[in-house]
């Protein structure tokens, strides 16, 4: 099949979804192009046989803001007439499944080109923060209403999308995944030794995300205080984003800045998840937690916020700890009572990297992708 995946380039679970998509379905032999501002943060470095177009916007005097949608429109338009596209993917609904919604009302009247069907996947802020915001809501609910498909990444997810716009249409719930043979544990004790300084005592807590407000990375701070109290830890931050010029001042506030590391991005998060102890997700929403699917891929412990759609990937006391956002003693808790006890920590571990692999592994969920763009195909 030849497919035109839409997504955005910057850190998030949406565009690594998206492009951990668009290398299995390179690797199962379909024709993949990508469509996006810049190249996908995760795929910087290995193009793995997709076919990437960039979105050009121009700025003019005129505008007072770029025009991405017209322009994602007309690239889509652009790319369907070259290369025959049969499917359009758009990621994250916001304003995605709207450029693709004009893509193809302009090769409909047109009559030059089959138009293709639309998929549309919703990720989680796309609907719950940006969305349901009356500024969008009508034109948002009227694309997703108007693809030829719409999923979302948890039932949670699912149901939220129901209650906050006025939508119609079927949504199927397919869930996130990763490639089972890349994600696993692979220690490595030099990487060990230098985030942990040599100290073998040292619990390794680690949280990776994109920094915004939604991630709580002053909850971590908090939550890893609460830890440092009752036994020796380093915290590890790996991302960017709006929250990372708080990072420092948190950590002094905290009295912390001798024990946390600040790190750039990872392209490959699979060293860094190897080496953890625990990893703590105390976020406010979490749509589905590609994070954290991560860290148990890895045989890491997780301690996370029940919202959203982490009931579904995280079993309480199996797999990981769910608790309340706002019970940060709870979550400090879990992470001292586990860490302090390596038989339990070893089991957890375990069951972590067993749930992944029974539920979230690619070759699972990719064939419900396909399935679904040749059930539309027809």
């Amino acid at each position: 099949m030849r497919i035109g995946i839409v997504c955005y380039a910057s850190l998030g679970g949406s565009g690594i979804v998206a492009t951990e998509l668009a290398r299995a379905l390179v690797a199962r032999g379909h024709e993949i192009h990508l469509l996006s501002s810049d190249i996908p943060f995760r795929l910087q470095s290995d193009p793995a046989g997709i076919i990437l177009h960039r979105v050009e916007t121009p700025a003019y005097p005129l505008f007072h803001e770029p025009q991405y949608l017209l322009s994602l429109a007309t690239l889509i338009v652009q790319v369907v007439r070259e290369r025959r596209l049969e499917v359009v993917h758009a990621h994250y609904a916001v304003p995605h499944a709207t450029a693709a919604w004009v893509a193809r009302q302009i090769l409909t009247v047109r009559h030059d080109v089959e138009p293709p069907r639309i998929i549309t996947t919703l990720h989680g802020t796309d609907i719950t923060l940006i969305g349901s915001d009356p500024s969008f809501t009508e034109a948002v609910s009227f694309s997703i209403d108007h693809s030829d498909a719409v999923t979302a990444v948890s039932r949670s997810l699912r149901e939220s999308t129901y209650a906050a716009m006025p939508i119609h249409t079927e949504i199927r719930v397919i869930h996130n995944f990763l490639d089972c043979c890349l994600f696993q544990r692979r220690f490595d004790p030099e990487l060990r030794r230098q985030l942990s300084r040599g100290d073998d005592g040292e619990a390794l807590i680690v949280h990776m995300s994109n920094f915004r407000p939604v991630k709580r990375i002053e909850a971590v701070m908090d939550i890893f205080r609460r830890i440092r109290q009752r036994r020796k830890a380093r915290l590890v931050l790996a991302g960017e984003g709006p929250d990372a010029v708080q990072v420092p001042l948190w950590a002094d506030a905290y009295g912390l800045r001798d024990a946390v590391t600040v790190l750039p991005p990872q392209q490959s998060v699979v060293p860094l998840l190897s080496v953890a102890d625990l990893f703590l997700l105390p976020s406010l929403q979490e749509s589905f937690g590609l994070a954290a699917l991560e860290a148990m891929a890895c045989e890491v412990p997780v301690v996370v916020s029940r919202v959203g759609g982490l009931p579904e990937v995280v079993e309480h006391g199996v797999t990981g700890f769910l608790h309340p956002p706002d019970d940060l003693a709870a979550m400090a808790d879990s992470a001292v009572a586990v860490l302090g006890d390596p038989e339990r920590h070893r089991r957890m571990g375990q069951a972590a990297r067993s749930a992944v692999v029974s539920r979230f592994c690619s070759n699972d969920i990719v064939p419900q992708y396909e399935a679904l763009y040749r059930e539309l195909i027809g």
